[in-house]
């Protein structure tokens, strides 16, 4: 019996040894992905040390961080179509718009460590929808020509297959193929067109979620070079080239173009009459009162008046 003391302060030194558990958070799913309109459920796990009430908050992480439940209640969006066990929180008819990164926030106020957390990653996944498809109606042989095919509300992003004629187009490895297909970004390539080409094409979008949708099948035609109305369209413009070169030519040699060129007027009949021109009327130095009076282009006017009375008289 008197040992008994001794091994009291021991028994109390072994209990302060012993490590403390402060609260801990987890979650069994961090990763989750379900289709759209169907229920997510983000589970989160927690253990504290003493707090027998601790304080469960849930947040969503985007430009800005949003609660989804606080203080006992869902927030925002979430309020009337989500519902809480314990920590683990299940969203129903989930959308594009729910998609994002989550945070389970468990809060121990007694505990030696007072906050724990978890992050859960939400993926809506979203089947194909039909695709929207470029096929141009026509081009010519020889020629480089792109097919398009894009749905961009698929997740995950859809892959693409082009058919011709209601059969597959595979692609091609070979170095000396026709075309290309990209089943990623949707895209038919062909380098150089042929008359072999021509057909209906059509294109499927597929992913792992839903149906697959093909768009509306176009056909397209591929044309020979029209050589006959090649030539004869150069033909043409060398035509109107030489014209245009000719006239010029004879505008200039004519003297068109000459600034200095006055109007002259010259009869045949009325033998011994000076050669009247506009051009001599204006150079002449002995100018009279109303002639320094007027402005260049009425005096021009007036003299040229003048001249054509002079030259009437040749005809009385």
């Amino acid at each position: 019996m008197e040992k008994a003391p001794l091994f009291l302060p021991l028994v109390i030194l072994l209990m302060q040894c012993l490590p403390i558990v402060p609260v801990t958070v987890s979650t069994s799913t961090p990763k989750v992905e379900v289709r759209e309109n169907s229920d997510a459920v983000l589970s989160c796990g927690f253990r504290t040390e003493k707090e027998p009430n601790p304080r469960i908050e849930w947040k969503k992480k985007g430009t800005d961080v949003s609660f989804v439940y606080y203080e006992g209640q869902f927030r925002g969006a979430f309020a009337g179509r989500a519902r809480i066990k314990g920590a683990t929180v299940t969203l129903q008819r989930v959308t594009q718009k729910d998609a994002g990164e989550y945070r389970c926030e468990i809060t121990a106020p007694h505990d030696t460590i007072t906050l724990g957390e978890t992050n859960i990653t939400l993926t809506v996944l979203v089947p194909p929808h039909t695709p929207s498809c470029e096929i141009p109606s026509s081009a010519l042989t020889g020629s480089m020509v792109q097919l398009r095919c894009l749905d961009q509300q698929s997740i995950p992003p859809a892959t693409y297959s082009w058919y011709k004629d209601d059969k597959l187009l595979t692609p091609s490895r070979m170095a000396n193929a026709t075309y290309h297909l990209n089943p990623f970004t949707g895209i038919l390539e062909f380098k150089t067109v042929a008359r072999g080409d021509t057909g209906q094409y059509s294109c499927l979008a597929s992913n792992k979620v839903g149906q697959s949708k093909m768009c509306e099948a176009k056909h397209m035609k591929i044309e020979d070079v029209n050589m006959a109305g090649v030539v004869a369209a150069v033909a043409v413009i060398c035509l109107v080239i030489a014209i245009c070169g000719f006239g010029g030519y004879y505008a200039h040699r004519n003297g068109y173009f000459r600034r200095d060129k006055g109007r002259s007027f010259w009869i045949p009949q009325c033998h011994g009459v000076a050669h009247i021109s506009s051009q001599n009327l204006h150079r002449t130095e002995d100018k009279s009162p109303l002639q320094k009076k007027l402005p260049f282009t009425l005096h021009r006017t007036v003299f040229d008046v003048v001249g054509f009375f002079d030259r009437a008289q040749c005809f009385f």
